[in-house]
């Protein structure tokens, strides 16, 4: 089976789509003021303490993120880990920029930004996963320990965020029911959108040649779904 250019241009396409409408969840959580993900904590914590900005921080981060990686699969990881760890923060600083982005002033409108910054969110990433460019830093590490460890995926990506979460915290970064909703509530959304994301997207460019290796998915849906 062969995955044509076009193919291939189609996919990379669909992934660029994902990690806006991603990034743009996590700024409509952030700006929720009611938390964030616990990486964004992590991020907004290095932003209150150093400066840059909260995008800079995301890129910063996920360099780091991605040279351990490497060191743990002794591989270089995949392009589009790169192409996401750059457009990601890219991404989060234009959004942040937008003037008509602001806190809402009742608590209802908060909760309402907040729980749509969960859904976009998570409809994001079934939709720049499905396009198998590759995986993102963060989860190309998680899905780097559990090859090494054994451990399953969900064990993997809790105690991930729960370090990132303690240590943003500790930077002063914005704890508050949103962070502990996007824990809950991600994976089932991920669970959801991931299987119908692959579905449409390998409807329109067809299935990944077996010449090429994608991002476990499979693993990350029973991840997710657990």
């Amino acid at each position: 089976m062969k995955t044509t250019s076009s193919s291939w241009v189609g996919r990379f396409v669909i992934f660029i789509v994902g990690l806006l409408v991603m990034a743009f969840g996590f700024v409509l959580l952030i700006i929720s003021d009611l938390g964030a993900t616990p990486w964004d904590v992590l991020h907004v914590g290095l932003f209150y303490q150093l400066g840059l900005t909260i995008g800079t921080w995301s890129i910063i981060v996920g360099f780091l993120i991605l040279g351990v990686t490497a060191a743990l699969t002794k591989s270089w990881p995949q392009m589009g880990a790169f192409l996401n760890m750059l457009l990601v923060g890219v991404f989060i600083d234009l959004y942040m920029l937008l003037p008509f982005l602001q806190t809402p002033d009742s608590l209802v409108g908060k909760v309402f930004m907040c729980i749509m910054g969960i859904g976009i969110g998570g409809i994001g990433m079934g939709i720049y996963i499905s396009a198998r460019i590759g995986a993102g830093p963060r989860d190309s590490l998680m899905l780097a320990i559990r090859d090494k460890t054994g451990w399953k995926v969900q064990n993997v990506r809790s105690a991930l965020e729960v370090f990132v979460l303690v240590v943003g915290w500790l930077l002063g970064g914005p704890i508050f029911i949103g962070t502990f909703l996007f824990a809950f509530l991600i994976g089932p959304v991920l669970g959801w959108t991931l299987p119908l994301c692959e579905k449409i997207t390998d409807s329109m460019f067809g299935p990944i040649s077996p010449k090429i290796k994608p991002i476990n998915t499979q693993s990350m849906k029973r991840g997710a779904s657990l």
